[in-house]
This record gives C-alpha cells, sequence and structure tokens, in this order.
C-alpha cells in the first residue's frame, strides 16, 4: 500500500513520517505546499497520476485560528476548496481518503462529549472552513473517511506544551484558563490510529472522532507539564474573559470515541501519558 500525505511540515504530518517507520509495508510520498498544491486540482491530478498512490491522508490545514478572521479566503481555499480537489481525484482514481478535521465544528457549548452525529454549530471561520471541507469531501467521495481531534501538541511545529515549556522556564509564574474543558492528544497517537486503521482488515467510511482519553482544563494541561518536566513555575487559574483574544474558544472540547474504538478496536492512551512521551521527546532534545 502506497499513502500520499499532504501537510509534510505540519505537527502530523511529521508525526505520521516517525509512526510509518513501525510500518515497513507501506510506502509513503510526503508533499508540503512547496511540492504539491493541493489548491490546484489540474497539479494534484497530475501529481497521483505519476505516484499512484493508494491512499490520501490529508495532514495539510489552514489552523491560525485568530488570523482566519482575516484571512477568510485562503482558510476557505485551505480548508474546504483544497479538501474538494482531494475528495475529487480520489474518487476518480478510486482511491481511499482520510482527512483530518476538527472539534471546532462544535459551538463548545455541550456538557457531555461530542458524538459525530451531534449537531454541528462552528462560530468561527476556522471551524465553518473545516465544516465546509467536511461537507465538501463528502459530497465529491462519499466514501472517505474523516477523523476530528482536538488540542493537538506534538514535539513538532508550535502548540501549548512547547509554549509551556519555553514561556514557564523563563518566567516565575503563567496565568492559564481553567473553564475551557478539553483532551490533549499526542500527534503521535494520532498518527498511530491513522495508520492502524489504513492496516486493519476493513475500511469503514463516515465520521470518527480521536482525541487522547480522559479530560482536563488547560491550567490542569499546563500544570502536569511543568510537573513533569521539573519545572519550577506557578500556573495560576484565570478566566476565559480574563485572557485576550481575537476569537472565542470552545468551552467545551471533549470528543466521544466510541464509534472509532467500536469499529476498528483502537485502544487510545491516556493524556497524561500520551505527554510523558512526548515530553521524553522534547527534553531529550535540549
Amino acid at each position: 500500500m502506497k499513502l500520499l500525505i499532504t501537510g509534510a511540515y505540519g505537527q502530523l504530518g511529521n508525526e505520521m513520517r516517525m509512526a510509518l517507520i513501525r510500518y515497513p509495508q507501506l510506502q509513503s510520498v510526503f508533499t508540503d505546499v512547496d511540492t504539491l498544491d493541493i489548491c490546484d486540482k489540474v497539479a494534484l491530478n497530475a501529481f497521483v497520476c505519476e505516484h499512484k498512490p493508494h491512499v490520501l491522508v490529508n495532514c495539510a490545514a489552514y489552523t491560525a485560528v485568530d488570523k482566519a478572521e482575516d484571512d477568510v479566503s485562503l482558510c476557505y481555499k485551505i480548508n474546504s476548496d483544497a479538501v474538494r480537489n482531494l475528495g475529487e481525484v480520489a474518487q476518480e482514481h478510486g482511491l481511499k481518503i482520510i482527512h483530518i478535521s476538527t472539534d471546532y465544528v462544535f459551538d463548545g457549548t455541550s456538557h457531555v462529549p461530542y458524538t459525530e452525529d451531534m449537531p454541528t454549530s462552528p462560530n468561527t471561520v476556522y471551524g465553518k472552513s473545516k465544516l465546509a471541507g467536511e461537507r465538501e469531501l463528502l459530497q465529491a467521495c462519499p466514501d472517505a473517511l474523516i477523523l476530528r481531534t482536538a488540542w493537538l501538541y506534538s514535539g513538532f511545529g508550535n502548540n501549548f506544551v512547547k509554549t509551556m515549556l519555553r514561556l514557564c522556564a523563563e518566567r516565575p509564574q503563567m496565568r492559564v484558563i481553567f473553564d475551557q474543558i478539553g483532551t490533549p492528544t499526542y500527534a503521535a497517537d494520532l498518527a498511530g490510529a491513522i495508520l492502524q486503521i489504513l492496516t486493519a482488515d476493513k475500511f469503514v467510511p463516515g465520521i470518527y472522532h480521536f482525541t487522547n482519553e480522559g479530560v482536563c482544563s488547560w491550567y490542569d494541561f499546563a500544570k502536569v507539564i511543568v510537573k513533569m518536566a521539573n519545572i519550577s513555575c506557578d500556573i495560576v487559574p484565570i478566566e476565559s474573559k480574563d485572557y485576550a483574544v481575537r476569537t472565542p474558544r470552545p468551552h467545551y472540547s471533549v470528543l466521544n470515541k466510541s464509534k472509532l474504538k467500536a469499529v476498528y478496536g483502537i485502544k487510545i492512551p491516556y493524556w497524561m501519558d500520551g505527554l510523558e512521551r512526548c515530553l521524553k521527546v522534547l527534553l531529550a532534545e535540549k
């Protein structure tokens, strides 16, 4: 099986590269905007004809939530139009496709974990563009598989874990939001889940949710990061209203993963265990 993986320089794309080391039976071609513009369907189709993959894994996305409010056109171009291109090419060539989406398709007002069939209601440009991408993909390629995730971090790119390690090492105190709830997700575990799906004895299309197990606030997350990293920094809880951001964040981002576990039998690691593994990598690099 040969995989074409887009968004190679992002957190998930890099973790896919690392995870594939454990799957020598799988071939892979990694691309990013410098080698393949997925917004250009002609170029995408030519690339697929040349490399002949069996599966498209779309890790590419516009994820700058605040910037998206001003950069609407580019956000939709990457998160919706390009996804439609991928779906059409997958359908035309008979390829499997896995696309990564987000908890931002929900409004964050639930008090129970979101299932795949709960009503979507994004309230940000980013969330609306990702939902549009889901719909475009399923219209173009009904047999697509969509994985929604949340609170992603890894040893690559910019993320909450790396920011906390840097800032807490420089400052005696950090103020962190306590009234936004979700599940930190190690991108390496998401990459592992994708590869388990692709090497399973069946491919069942549809929308699924994947995060690590468990629930916490950003405050709890920060407290555990500094404790595991043995950093002396006082983490102070604050409310969302006391932290100025351009775009509102969901207050509740917990995703129900029962469907993925039932269909594919995937065992999902607890979020603290994922964090511990990520920190071993990050701290070893220092």
